[in-house]
């Protein structure tokens, strides 16, 4: 069953897709933010504000979102407890 989780700014992501939340602050980060923009497998969910987090998904695509790591992990963590 999907699990969607907001993201910010009415984008959703489902949940069991997410392999990693992570924040973009180190080096090999913005490369990989780099790289996925190069690539078009980057979406960008900020809505022109600052990235926050970095999303990595199952499929490799790199999600960017102005939400904290925390905020969104606290979030696929609810979810997961409403299921349960």
């Amino acid at each position: 069953m999907k699990k969607l989780v907001s993201i910010g700014y009415g984008n959703v992501v489902n949940s069991d897709k997410v392999v990693s939340v992570i924040s973009p602050e180190s080096a090999p980060i913005r490369r990989l933010i780099q790289d996925a923009k190069e690539k078009g497998t980057a979406v960008d969910a900020t809505l022109g504000r600052k990235t926050r987090s970095v999303i990595i998904a199952e499929s490799g695509h790199v999600l960017l979102s102005a939400l904290t790591p925390e905020t969104i992990a606290e979030r696929i963590n609810g979810e997961e407890d409403e299921q349960q």
